[in-house]
């Protein structure tokens, strides 16, 4: 699926408490996007998905945050490039339940029509663009 980019775009706005989620020159907005997801559950079904087939984007974790982690909240995954779903919210859950040797984690998928309203700047959406169109024609 080609990307077609929107003349329109208007980048996400953030506010001053939103929790951000880099990924390079892609910056999400991921509490607005998890917002997006909490009024639209239809559209978002739970899926459980093997711990192990689940990568992992962050080496500095805080471990606070790992041991009081909630595994039954859904991990959020982004189709970064087609077929590739990346965890760009709950790795600290991940982290916790590789420790913890659960098997199973609960995930929301999130495609590029949807996560790229949530890229915080324009340049980052006209980047992102060309990416995920250069991955579609495999260059």
């Amino acid at each position: 699926m080609i990307l077609r980019p929107d003349k329109n775009f208007k980048p996400c706005a953030s506010d001053v408490d939103d929790e951000l989620f880099p990924n390079g020159i892609f910056v999400f907005n991921i509490t607005k996007m998890l917002d997006y997801i909490g009024t639209h559950p239809e559209d978002f079904p739970i899926e459980e998905v093997p711990v192990a087939s689940l990568g992992f984007t962050s080496q500095r974790l805080d471990e606070a945050t790992v041991s009081k982690a909630d595994l039954t909240k859904p991990l959020l995954l982004a189709e970064i490039a087609p077929g590739q779903f990346n965890v760009i919210d709950g790795n600290h859950r991940l982290e916790k339940a590789r420790r913890e040797g659960a098997t199973l984690l609960p995930v929301w998928r999130v495609g590029p029509r949807v996560h790229t309203r949530f890229l915080i700047s324009s340049e980052s959406y006209r980047e992102y663009v060309s990416y995920w169109n250069s991955k579609v024609r495999g260059h």
